[in-house]
């Protein structure tokens, strides 16, 4: 690793690539050798651990785009920011019973004495937490900093009509935004929803894991009208949990309510399913199918 800090340790978010003088902007060049020692690097992170987002990657590294060379897949970077909308169409009756006998599931939480949700601050990290919530079919949501006002008014009208317990479980940064935003989201969602059961709990970042982790940490923002209030000078952004350590989080918060015994009786019935559907297709197109 002492070869990699020589390689980098100039670069910060702001001047990965330039430094900055009195007199002008000076363009910082690095040798063929450091930058393949970063991008070896780069590499080695992803192989291990994909996908995450190009911040999480850079807490690690300094990123340099290796996409566009082949170098990495396209697919070990997410990005959750931008996306389309378009209704699902089909060229016919066969093609959409195949495709839904693909990605036919049942609801795993009406199973369950409990009703399950992992909210996030950032929508960039959603495609890593994805990977865990999707398993489990447990509503992802985005609340992007402060949450509007219709999107946490209808979250909580979901959550009273699901008529059992809810476990709400909160990622965020650690700092005087992040940490007000959680208080937020939960003081609406109780007052939206005053009849229903709310667990509302915080799992990262912590200042537990902070000092536990050791995660690198960025000066409080002290513009931040909340500053004063937080109580201390340093803030870490949720992006600075490696990305596998923040998967098992959402999976550790998902899998304390997950009957594994419902579970397994579910998965049976739902692979049933989805072979009928099969047959159904192929009734329609004259051909026979199997489910992978």
């Amino acid at each position: 690793m002492s070869e990699l800090n020589s390689g980098i340790q100039t670069a910060t978010p702001t001047d990965a690539f330039y430094v900055s003088t009195n007199i002008k902007q000076k363009r910082f060049r690095r040798t063929k050798a450091a930058v393949k020692t970063i991008r070896d690097a780069i590499y080695d992170i992803l192989e291990s651990d994909n996908p995450q987002t190009v911040r999480q990657v850079f807490y690690a590294l300094t990123v340099v785009d290796m996409r566009e060379a082949g170098d990495i897949s396209f697919d070990w970077i997410a990005d959750n920011t931008r996306w389309m909308r378009k209704p699902a169409t089909f060229v016919g009756l066969e093609a959409c019973l195949s495709n839904t006998s693909k990605f036919y599931r049942r609801d795993l939480w009406a199973a369950m004495p409990v009703y399950v949700e992992i909210w996030c601050e950032k929508d960039a990290l959603a495609g890593v937490l994805m990977e865990e919530t999707e398993v489990y079919d447990v509503p992802l949501m985005v609340a992007r900093g402060y949450a509007s006002l219709s999107f946490l008014h209808s979250a909580a009208m979901a959550i009273e009509a699901k008529d059992k317990p809810a476990y709400i479980y909160h990622f965020g940064d650690y700092d005087p935004s992040g940490v007000d935003a959680a208080r937020d989201v939960e003081a609406k969602l109780r007052r939206y929803a005053p009849g229903a059961e709310i667990h509302f709990e915080r799992p990262a970042v912590t200042r537990e894991q902070i000092e536990q982790w050791n995660l690198p940490t960025r000066p409080t923002k002290q513009s931040d009208t909340r500053a004063k209030k937080f109580g201390s000078a340093t803030s870490v952004e949720l992006d600075a949990i490696p990305a596998r350590r923040l998967r098992d989080l959402v999976r550790e918060c998902i899998e304390r309510h997950v009957d594994r015994e419902k579970l397994a009786l579910l998965r049976v019935a739902e692979q049933s399913e989805r072979e009928l559907l099969v047959k159904w297709a192929a009734t329609y197109g004259g051909t026979t199918g199997t489910v992978s």
